[in-house]
Protein backbone atom coordinates (compact mmCIF):
# COMPACT_ATOMS: atom_id res chain seq x y z
CA UNK A 1 0.00 0.00 0.00
CA UNK A 2 1.85 2.97 -1.24
CA UNK A 3 -0.02 6.74 -1.61
CA UNK A 4 -1.59 9.57 0.61
CA UNK A 5 -4.52 10.02 2.57
CA UNK A 6 -6.51 13.75 3.25
CA UNK A 7 -7.67 13.37 6.61
CA UNK A 8 -9.51 15.29 8.85
CA UNK A 9 -7.92 15.50 12.05
CA UNK A 10 -10.28 16.20 15.43
CA UNK A 11 -9.25 18.74 18.01
CA UNK A 12 -7.93 16.60 20.99
CA UNK A 13 -5.64 14.14 18.93
CA UNK A 14 -2.17 14.48 18.48
CA UNK A 15 -0.81 14.20 14.79
CA UNK A 16 1.08 11.23 15.76
CA UNK A 17 -2.47 9.96 17.48
CA UNK A 18 -3.71 10.05 13.52
CA UNK A 19 -0.34 8.24 12.57
CA UNK A 20 -0.67 5.14 14.95
CA UNK A 21 -4.41 4.26 14.23
CA UNK A 22 -4.00 4.04 10.49
CA UNK A 23 -0.77 1.94 11.05
CA UNK A 24 -2.83 -0.39 13.38
CA UNK A 25 -5.69 -0.19 11.10
CA UNK A 26 -3.64 -0.54 7.56
CA UNK A 27 -0.97 -2.90 9.44
CA UNK A 28 1.63 -0.75 8.11
CA UNK A 29 5.12 0.03 10.28
CA UNK A 30 5.39 2.94 7.32
CA UNK A 31 2.76 5.98 8.07
CA UNK A 32 3.80 9.53 8.65
CA UNK A 33 2.20 12.81 8.16
CA UNK A 34 2.74 15.57 6.09
CA UNK A 35 3.17 18.59 8.71
CA UNK A 36 1.99 18.72 12.36
CA UNK A 37 -1.13 20.11 13.95
CA UNK A 38 -1.37 20.52 17.21
CA UNK A 39 -4.08 18.51 19.52
CA UNK A 40 -5.94 21.79 19.73
CA UNK A 41 -6.29 22.25 16.04
CA UNK A 42 -8.29 20.00 13.84
CA UNK A 43 -8.60 20.37 10.21
CA UNK A 44 -6.64 19.06 7.35
CA UNK A 45 -3.86 16.89 8.08
CA UNK A 46 -1.87 14.73 4.80
CA UNK A 47 -0.89 11.14 5.78
CA UNK A 48 1.12 9.27 4.22
CA UNK A 49 1.65 5.77 3.84
CA UNK A 50 4.29 3.44 2.29
CA UNK A 51 6.97 5.08 0.09
CA UNK A 52 4.94 7.50 -0.11
CA UNK A 53 6.65 8.36 3.41
CA UNK A 54 9.66 9.87 1.50
CA UNK A 55 7.75 12.66 -0.10
CA UNK A 56 6.31 14.23 3.53
CA UNK A 57 9.32 16.69 2.78
CA UNK A 58 7.75 18.29 0.16
CA UNK A 59 4.64 18.47 1.84
CA UNK A 60 6.33 20.58 4.23
CA UNK A 61 7.43 22.76 1.74
CA UNK A 62 3.77 24.20 0.55
CA UNK A 63 1.78 27.49 1.40
CA UNK A 64 -0.70 26.26 4.09
CA UNK A 65 -4.12 27.99 4.74
CA UNK A 66 -5.89 28.17 7.92
CA UNK A 67 -9.07 29.30 9.62
CA UNK A 68 -8.45 30.80 12.98
CA UNK A 69 -10.31 32.57 16.34
CA UNK A 70 -7.93 35.45 17.81
CA UNK A 71 -9.69 36.54 21.61
CA UNK A 72 -8.46 39.70 22.08
CA UNK A 73 -7.90 40.99 26.08
CA UNK A 74 -5.57 38.42 27.35
CA UNK A 75 -2.53 36.86 26.69
CA UNK A 76 -1.49 33.18 27.61
CA UNK A 77 2.42 31.43 27.98
CA UNK A 78 1.77 29.29 24.80
CA UNK A 79 -0.40 31.92 23.00
CA UNK A 80 -3.11 30.01 22.79
CA UNK A 81 -6.12 29.38 25.19
CA UNK A 82 -4.56 26.51 26.56
CA UNK A 83 -1.96 28.27 28.65
CA UNK A 84 -1.62 30.06 31.27
CA UNK A 85 -3.01 33.96 31.62
CA UNK A 86 -0.49 36.41 31.79
CA UNK A 87 -2.02 39.69 31.16
CA UNK A 88 -5.92 41.11 30.65
CA UNK A 89 -6.37 44.58 29.19
CA UNK A 90 -9.45 46.15 28.54
CA UNK A 91 -10.74 45.59 24.59
CA UNK A 92 -11.43 49.13 23.05
CA UNK A 93 -10.71 48.54 19.10
CA UNK A 94 -12.98 49.16 15.70
CA UNK A 95 -13.60 46.88 13.12
CA UNK A 96 -11.95 49.76 11.17
CA UNK A 97 -8.56 49.16 13.51
CA UNK A 98 -8.40 45.44 13.32
CA UNK A 99 -8.65 45.96 9.75
CA UNK A 100 -6.05 48.18 9.26
CA UNK A 101 -3.63 45.66 11.95
CA UNK A 102 -4.15 43.00 9.70
CA UNK A 103 -2.85 44.66 6.32
CA UNK A 104 0.38 45.86 7.44
CA UNK A 105 1.26 42.14 8.28
CA UNK A 106 1.10 41.32 4.55
CA UNK A 107 3.85 40.20 2.81
CA UNK A 108 7.07 39.00 3.93
CA UNK A 109 7.39 39.96 7.82
CA UNK A 110 9.98 38.81 10.64
CA UNK A 111 7.74 36.36 12.84
CA UNK A 112 9.60 35.22 16.24
CA UNK A 113 7.89 31.43 16.67
CA UNK A 114 6.77 30.95 20.27
CA UNK A 115 8.48 29.27 23.10
CA UNK A 116 6.20 26.63 23.63
CA UNK A 117 6.75 24.86 19.78
CA UNK A 118 8.64 21.85 18.74
CA UNK A 119 11.61 24.21 17.24
CA UNK A 120 14.45 22.77 18.26
CA UNK A 121 17.87 24.42 19.98
CA UNK A 122 21.34 22.47 20.87
CA UNK A 123 18.98 19.41 20.24
CA UNK A 124 16.17 20.29 23.05
CA UNK A 125 13.06 21.09 21.95
CA UNK A 126 11.70 25.22 22.97
CA UNK A 127 8.70 23.80 24.98
CA UNK A 128 10.89 21.61 27.15
CA UNK A 129 12.73 25.15 28.16
CA UNK A 130 9.69 26.71 28.38
CA UNK A 131 8.47 24.19 30.72
CA UNK A 132 11.27 24.38 33.45
CA UNK A 133 11.08 27.86 33.15
CA UNK A 134 13.84 28.94 30.60
CA UNK A 135 13.50 31.63 28.21
CA UNK A 136 15.24 31.88 25.33
CA UNK A 137 16.26 34.68 22.65
CA UNK A 138 14.29 33.22 19.75
CA UNK A 139 15.50 34.57 16.54
CA UNK A 140 12.85 35.83 14.02
CA UNK A 141 12.41 34.19 10.75
CA UNK A 142 11.21 35.66 7.49
CA UNK A 143 7.51 34.00 7.00
CA UNK A 144 5.55 35.16 4.09
CA UNK A 145 1.60 36.22 4.52
CA UNK A 146 -0.23 35.52 1.28
CA UNK A 147 -3.81 36.42 2.76
CA UNK A 148 -5.02 37.54 6.35
CA UNK A 149 -8.38 38.37 6.01
CA UNK A 150 -10.86 39.20 8.21
CA UNK A 151 -14.27 37.50 8.31
CA UNK A 152 -16.02 38.22 11.32
CA UNK A 153 -15.43 40.65 14.87
CA UNK A 154 -17.74 39.75 17.72
CA UNK A 155 -15.38 41.13 20.52
CA UNK A 156 -13.39 39.80 22.14
CA UNK A 157 -13.54 37.32 19.50
CA UNK A 158 -12.16 38.09 15.87
CA UNK A 159 -12.52 34.91 13.13
CA UNK A 160 -9.56 35.12 10.46
CA UNK A 161 -8.47 33.31 7.27
CA UNK A 162 -5.20 32.93 7.15
CA UNK A 163 -2.99 31.38 4.02
CA UNK A 164 1.02 31.76 4.55
CA UNK A 165 4.13 29.84 3.94
CA UNK A 166 5.49 26.97 5.58
CA UNK A 167 7.19 27.92 9.03
CA UNK A 168 4.15 30.49 9.99
CA UNK A 169 3.23 29.88 13.75
CA UNK A 170 -0.66 31.45 13.77
CA UNK A 171 -0.40 31.60 17.74
CA UNK A 172 2.61 33.71 17.43
CA UNK A 173 0.97 36.10 13.96
CA UNK A 174 -2.26 36.44 16.27
CA UNK A 175 0.03 37.17 19.74
CA UNK A 176 1.86 39.92 17.18
CA UNK A 177 -1.70 41.33 16.18
CA UNK A 178 -2.97 41.47 19.76
CA UNK A 179 0.05 43.93 20.84
CA UNK A 180 -0.26 45.60 17.69
CA UNK A 181 -3.65 46.57 18.89
CA UNK A 182 -2.97 47.10 22.21
CA UNK A 183 -4.80 44.85 24.03
CA UNK A 184 -3.11 41.68 23.66
CA UNK A 185 -4.80 38.32 21.96
CA UNK A 186 -4.74 34.59 22.07
CA UNK A 187 -5.63 31.94 19.48
CA UNK A 188 -8.73 30.08 20.57
CA UNK A 189 -9.12 27.84 17.79
CA UNK A 190 -7.72 26.58 14.61
CA UNK A 191 -8.60 24.87 11.74
CA UNK A 192 -6.18 23.96 8.44
CA UNK A 193 -8.40 24.28 5.50
CA UNK A 194 -5.69 23.63 2.80
CA UNK A 195 -1.82 22.09 2.73
CA UNK A 196 -0.58 22.50 -0.35
CA UNK A 197 -3.11 20.01 -3.02
CA UNK A 198 -4.84 18.90 0.15
CA UNK A 199 -8.14 20.90 0.53
CA UNK A 200 -10.65 20.29 3.67
CA UNK A 201 -13.97 19.77 1.36
CA UNK A 202 -12.08 16.84 0.38
CA UNK A 203 -10.74 15.42 3.35
CA UNK A 204 -12.18 12.50 5.11
CA UNK A 205 -13.02 11.63 9.04
CA UNK A 206 -10.68 9.52 10.66
CA UNK A 207 -13.59 7.84 12.19
CA UNK A 208 -15.04 6.81 8.97
CA UNK A 209 -11.65 5.90 7.62
CA UNK A 210 -11.38 3.55 10.32
CA UNK A 211 -14.48 1.79 9.67
CA UNK A 212 -13.74 1.14 5.90
CA UNK A 213 -12.38 -1.98 4.55
CA UNK A 214 -8.58 -1.77 3.35
CA UNK A 215 -9.58 -2.32 0.11
CA UNK A 216 -11.09 0.76 -0.12
CA UNK A 217 -9.01 2.59 1.44
CA UNK A 218 -6.58 1.06 -1.34
CA UNK A 219 -9.17 2.83 -3.56
CA UNK A 220 -9.28 6.35 -2.10
CA UNK A 221 -5.72 6.63 -1.90
CA UNK A 222 -4.01 9.45 -3.57
CA UNK A 223 -1.35 9.04 -6.20
CA UNK A 224 2.14 10.22 -5.00
CA UNK A 225 2.48 12.12 -8.81
CA UNK A 226 -1.29 14.06 -7.80
CA UNK A 227 0.35 14.72 -4.31
CA UNK A 228 3.67 16.72 -6.17
CA UNK A 229 1.07 18.00 -9.22
CA UNK A 230 3.08 21.28 -8.29
CA UNK A 231 6.26 20.21 -9.78
CA UNK A 232 6.85 20.27 -13.50
CA UNK A 233 7.31 16.61 -14.85
CA UNK A 234 10.47 15.50 -16.89
CA UNK A 235 9.84 12.46 -18.99
CA UNK A 236 12.73 9.73 -19.14
CA UNK A 237 13.69 8.16 -22.46
CA UNK A 238 12.16 4.68 -22.46
CA UNK A 239 16.31 3.27 -23.30
CA UNK A 240 17.63 5.56 -20.32
CA UNK A 241 15.44 3.59 -17.89
CA UNK A 242 17.63 1.71 -16.66
CA UNK A 243 19.75 4.95 -15.48
CA UNK A 244 16.51 6.38 -14.00
CA UNK A 245 16.15 2.98 -11.47
CA UNK A 246 19.55 3.14 -10.31
CA UNK A 247 19.74 6.66 -9.43
CA UNK A 248 22.29 7.46 -12.50
CA UNK A 249 22.78 11.40 -13.05
CA UNK A 250 20.22 12.14 -16.46
CA UNK A 251 21.22 14.74 -18.92
CA UNK A 252 20.09 15.64 -22.97
CA UNK A 253 20.34 12.24 -24.57
CA UNK A 254 18.52 10.25 -21.47
CA UNK A 255 15.64 13.16 -21.94
CA UNK A 256 12.87 13.34 -24.00
CA UNK A 257 12.53 17.21 -24.54
CA UNK A 258 15.07 19.45 -23.11
CA UNK A 259 15.43 20.99 -20.05
CA UNK A 260 15.54 24.83 -21.17
CA UNK A 261 13.00 25.81 -19.36
CA UNK A 262 13.91 24.16 -16.00
CA UNK A 263 16.12 26.17 -13.55
CA UNK A 264 18.70 25.08 -11.34
CA UNK A 265 17.62 23.87 -7.91
CA UNK A 266 14.24 22.84 -9.44
CA UNK A 267 12.77 19.94 -8.09
CA UNK A 268 10.80 18.02 -10.86
CA UNK A 269 8.74 14.92 -11.19
CA UNK A 270 10.63 11.83 -13.38
CA UNK A 271 8.30 9.58 -15.34
CA UNK A 272 9.41 7.09 -17.98
CA UNK A 273 6.66 6.07 -20.21
CA UNK A 274 4.39 8.31 -18.51
CA UNK A 275 5.22 6.04 -15.36
CA UNK A 276 5.41 8.16 -12.09
CA UNK A 277 8.90 6.88 -10.56
CA UNK A 278 10.43 9.22 -7.91
CA UNK A 279 12.07 13.22 -8.21
CA UNK A 280 14.83 14.87 -9.06
CA UNK A 281 16.58 18.13 -8.78
CA UNK A 282 17.96 20.35 -11.90
CA UNK A 283 21.52 21.60 -11.51
CA UNK A 284 24.08 22.86 -13.80
CA UNK A 285 27.15 20.76 -14.67
CA UNK A 286 29.21 23.49 -16.47
CA UNK A 287 26.62 25.16 -19.31
CA UNK A 288 24.58 21.94 -19.02
CA UNK A 289 21.58 21.05 -17.27
CA UNK A 290 21.27 17.83 -15.44
CA UNK A 291 18.97 16.16 -13.20
CA UNK A 292 20.47 14.21 -9.98
CA UNK A 293 17.84 11.71 -8.48
CA UNK A 294 16.67 12.99 -5.55
CA UNK A 295 14.07 9.77 -4.65
CA UNK A 296 13.77 6.73 -6.84
CA UNK A 297 10.09 5.16 -5.15
CA UNK A 298 10.55 1.67 -6.93
CA UNK A 299 12.57 -0.15 -9.48
CA UNK A 300 10.09 -1.89 -11.28
CA UNK A 301 6.66 -0.31 -12.38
Amino acid sequence: MNGLLNIYKNAGMTSHDVVHKIRKKCGIKKVGHGGTLDPMAQGVLPICIGQATRISGFLLDKDKTYGATMTLGATTDTYDREGEVLTLRPVHVTQQQIKEATASFLGVIDQVPPMYSALKKDGKKLYEYAREGITLDIPARKVTIHQLEVVRVDLPEVDLIVSCSKGTYIRSLIYDLGEMLGCGAHMSALERLQSGPFRVEDSILLNDLLEMDLEDIQKILIPMEKALSHMETVEIAEASKKYLVNGVVLYGRNIQGTLDDRRPGELVQLLCQGVFYGVGEIFLDGNWKKIKPKFIFSKEK
